[in-house]
């Protein structure tokens, strides 16, 4: 027997809110693969599928109309926005990776009691910055990066639809 969620078990379940879920319904990007006789929404595993996609897709900076028009166009993939998710995730971790080798680097000049040079605190000061900047620029990139990805991943797909 296939598992169905109500909207609250649903929220709960995915950590959205009642009402996202409900506004994205009113809006037909996610809605309901069943109802109760009594009108409450179901949702099934597959519906859990396309949240996902939705909410990768958001991600990674589309808006819901654009999402939308992806997910109705049928011409992305699940897989091919895992393989998006990924790439972002492991960009954030090679970033995190240099910024705790600086902080180790540090950390072992400060333990040998050795003074911190100008290019030293740059580089730490530059890198908090960042750190504050991320939300921002960090996304902006990536979104365009991740964009560029979803248009080649579109055209290839359209490509190898055409007879």
């Amino acid at each position: 027997m296939t598992k169905l969620w109500k909207v609250g078990d649903l929220a709960k379940l995915t950590g959205l809110t009642v009402r996202t879920l409900r506004f994205y319904d009113q809006i037909g990007l996610f809605s309901p693969s069943a109802q109760t006789e009594s009108g409450h929404r179901l949702y099934g595993e597959s519906d859990l599928s396309r949240l996902h996609q939705i909410l990768a897709l958001k991600e990674l900076g589309l808006s819901l109309e654009e999402v939308r028009s992806v997910l109705n166009g049928g011409q992305v993939s699940p897989l091919a926005i895992l393989e998006l998710q990924m790439e972002r995730l492991r960009e954030q971790i090679r970033h995190h990776e240099n910024r705790l080798d600086l902080l180790r680097h540090v950390s072992k000049s400060v333990q040998r009691e050795e003074r911190l040079s100008a290019e030293d605190f740059a580089s730490l000061l530059q890198a908090m910055k960042t750190e504050f900047e991320k939300p921002v620029f960090e996304r902006r990139s990536s979104w365009e990066r991740h964009l560029d990805r979803l248009g080649e991943t579109l055209v290839e797909e359209n490509e190898n639809q055409e007879p």
